[in-house]
Parts: C-alpha cells; structure tokens; sequence
C-alpha cells in the first residue's frame, strides 16, 4: 500500500513549532515517533495531499483536464501557507478546510474554480485523519512490535526462572518469569495484530454535500476509487460521513494496545517495588529523584503506565462522538473527534515507545525471586503434603495436620519443611527429602514450559508475518 506523496515544508510560515502536543511534557507524554506525525504541520500536509489527490483523481476520470490537476497540485505544494492564519480563519467556517481551499484557489490560477470540486470539508478532513492515523501507525505498531521481541528474549531468557505467582497481590502457586514475560508478549502481539487489521482497511472518504457524490458529474464512484489509489487508502461501499466505524474501529484497536502496554508496565512497577525486588529497569542515570537519593525509580513504566491511562477516556470521547451522529452530517460531534483521536494515537504511541525502553533494559533479578518465595516458609506447596498424606489420613485429618504446621511455621519463624518433618503423623509417612521434594516450587511448575513454547512459536510466527508484510 503506498502512502501519499508527501513533500518537505521549509518555508518560514510553515514550521513545526505549533502543535497540538504536550510541549513541556511531551518528553514524558508524547515519547516516541508517533507525535511528530500529528503536528500542525503533518495536519496541513495531510490537508494539502488531499486536495491534490481529488484533483488528480478528478482528471483521471475526465472530470478535470490534466493541466488543471498538475496546477492544483503544484498550489497543494507551495510552502506559503500561513499556520496561525489559517487556524484563526477556521473559526468563522467551523473548520480549517473552508480558509485552506480559499488559499489554495488563490494560488491555483486558471484552475482556481476546479479545486475541491465536488467536495466538502468533512470529505476532506476525514480522509487527512485517515493518512494521519495511517502514518502515526507505522511508527507505533514498530513500537509494541519490539516490545513484543523484548517480551519474548526474556521469555527464552528466564523460562525457568521460578517466582512466585500472585492473585489478589498475595503470592499464589509458583510459576516462572519466563512464562510471565511470555503472557506479555502474547498480549502485545494481539494489540499489533489489532492495530494491523484496522491500518489496511482505513478509507477515503468522498460524497460530497449530503453523501450523494452529486457534485462529481456522474463519476462519482470512480473518482471515489481513483482518490482511494492516489492515496493509498481503502475504498468504501458508501460514504461514511456519520456511520463512523473506521473511527470507531480505530479508537478500540488503539485502547486495546494501550490496555497491554498498561498492564505490562503495571506488573514491573509492582516488581520492581523496594518490598519486592524481582525487576529493575537497567539505563544509568535514569530514575532518581528530587528529594531522594537512594530512589531508583522504574520510569519508563511509570511513564508507559501514566500514558496508558490517558487513553480510556479519550476511547469514550470518541465512541461517544462517532456513534450517535445525525441524519448526514454531524453537528458538533465530528468535531469532537480531531483532537481526541490525535490525542490518542499520541498517546497509545508513548506508551508503546516507553514500553519498548522498558522490557528492552529490563534487569531481571532470579535471586531475589527464588528468595522471594521462602517468605511463606515453603507454604505455597503446603497443598501437595496434604494430598500426599490423604490416602492413609483422609483428607480432612490431613489439611488440618498441614494447615497447624504451617501456621506453627510462621509463629516460629521456620521452614514448614522442618516443622512437618518434626511432626509424627507426617514423619510416619513421608521422609524429609519426600517433604522437601513437595515443597520445592521447581516441582511444581505444571505446563509451564510448554506453554513459554507455545508462546515463542507464535512470536516467531508473528514476526514471519510483519516480515511478509513489509
């Protein structure tokens, strides 16, 4: 699929310092490759590469002759445009498409009267979205795509690895890092599998007035059809002016990836908690703080997680504005869109780079886990004793012999292994290498293995595709 041609904007009118970014914050909010692509400028261009492609489209079909097309595209390329003008302008139209094409009729000449013909803003600004959402997607996609491949290096890295599982933020049974890390590759590539689906099927959008395509002289289809060509977009059955499913689409593919990057960094905050221990992100000079020196403080999560959070209410802002619109145009609730979907992409794109630095330099500490798991004095696997001593106690007799041992243990401070070992209607029956063997949370990993396999061969598979892809 083949993007839109796209030109350098040098001119003094036309700079990058506008945006709709954070600015201060932006290096904590709007990390990554993703907000460049959504600044006033890539706004313009996207504007701009809009009206040029109809035009070209228009005279594919007959509609314009080539000479008008190449002057109006040759006006969409001129770099005079003034920002803050057209931005002032926008609020007498109710949007900057209506001063844009009095500008652009201003430097068309002869083909003046042919730009934008047959359209109207909303055909434009929904199709410049689109190329925006198209371009910002790359960048971000590339993002919890490498933090997937981050995820599964650890996976391969720490499969056995042994930790201890936790429900309810209490430990649980064990399980391995590896099969953790694994959960979060999985995860990652179903948010870029997502992101994936919604990119190719992004379309034009063309009806003119009242959805009709009336204004196009008949051609109306074809030229819908030559614009989606131009632009590299997909064609839709019909115009979607407030049927919003590309939008809508799009707003639930990104809330996803950004609800997988939330939890993902989540989880290494959590680890990586002085209390804990088990993980710390690896960058010298990165985490300390103002007023504590000794504080080595997960960043990058805290900052993919702070920028996941953002993005739930900007999904509702646009589910709420996209799917409840009126007859053919929208009064107010298209516009609600521009800025919240920006946001988003914005957003979700920082979490998914900050998420990439995160698990890329990610310390994994197997000690203190291991260690980490004798805080219940080995009562994680009082369970296995029980069901070894049931045969012969049955096992009502036997959870009660277990469950006083393990509250002995943790009175005195000692292993349980000692404790049932010193207990008579235990030792009777099990030696201490059999009590030690059960309690060993190695012995007790269920299909762990197999399932951090599983996970790797759809990494690779997953990787195959992208590779396809490209």
């Amino acid at each position: 699929m083949t993007g839109p041609k796209t030109r350098p904007m040098t001119g003094n009118r036309m700079d990058s310092t506008t945006t709709h970014g954070p600015g201060l914050l932006g290096g904590v909010l709007a990390r990554g490759d993703v907000a460049a692509c959504l600044d006033d400028v890539a706004w313009l261009r996207a504007l701009l590469d809009v009206e040029a492609a109809l035009a070209r489209a228009q005279a594919a079909v007959g509609l314009l002759t080539p000479e008008a097309a190449e002057a109006i595209t040759g006006a969409c390329e001129r770099d005079e445009y003034d920002l803050e003008s057209l931005g002032d302008a926008a609020a007498s139209a109710g949007n900057p498409v209506v001063p844009l094409v009095a500008e652009i009729r201003s430097r068309a000449g002869a083909a003046a009267g042919s730009v934008h013909r047959g359209a109207t803003s909303q055909d434009v600004l929904d199709t410049a979205v689109m190329l925006l959402a198209r371009d910002a997607l790359v960048p971000l996609r590339a993002d919890v795509s490498a933090a997937a491949t981050a995820a599964a290096a650890l996976a391969a890295r720490h499969r056995d690895t042994v930790m201890a599982g936790r429900t309810l933020l209490q430990q649980a049974v064990p399980t391995t890092f590896g099969l953790k890390a694994a959960g979060w590759a999985v995860g990652l590539h179903g948010a870029a599998d997502r992101l994936d689906a919604v990119v190719h099927t992004l379309p034009v959008q063309l009806g003119g007035a009242a959805g009709t395509l009336a204004g196009q002289d008949g051609a109306g289809v074809a030229v819908v059809r030559a614009l989606a060509a131009e632009l590299g977009l997909a064609e839709p059955v019909l115009p979607w002016h407030t049927l919003r499913l590309p939008v809508t689409d799009l707003a639930g593919a990104l809330g996803s990836a950004a609800g997988v990057a939330g939890k993902v960094a989540l989880d290494v905050v959590l680890l990586a908690q002085s209390e804990v221990g088990e993980v710390r992100e690896g960058v010298p000079g990165r985490g300390g703080s103002s007023a504590m020196a000794h504080k080595r403080n997960p960043v990058a999560a805290v900052s993919a997680r702070a920028a996941a959070l953002r993005a739930p209410g900007l999904v509702a802002t646009l589910l709420t504005a996209a799917q409840l619109q009126e007859h053919e145009r929208a009064a107010g609730a298209w516009h609600a869109e521009w800025l919240a979907l920006a946001d988003l992409l914005r957003t979700v794109g920082s979490a998914a780079a900050w998420l990439r630095d995160c698990l890329e330099h990610l310390e994994v500490d197997a000690a203190r886990m291991r260690a980490n798991l004798g805080l219940t004095h080995g009562a994680l696997l009082a369970e296995r004793v029980t069901t070894a001593l049931a045969g012969d106690l049955g096992r009502d007799a036997a959870h009660e012999i277990v469950q006083a041992a393990a509250r002995e243990a943790f009175a005195s401070d000692r292993p349980l292994a000692g404790v049932l070992a010193a207990t008579e209607a235990v030792s009777a029956r099990l030696d201490p290498a059999e009590i030690a063997r059960l309690l060993d949370p190695a012995g007790y990993l269920g299909a762990t293995d197999e399932l951090i396999r599983r996970a790797l061969r759809a990494h690779r598979a997953h990787r195959e595709r992208g590779a396809r892809a490209l």
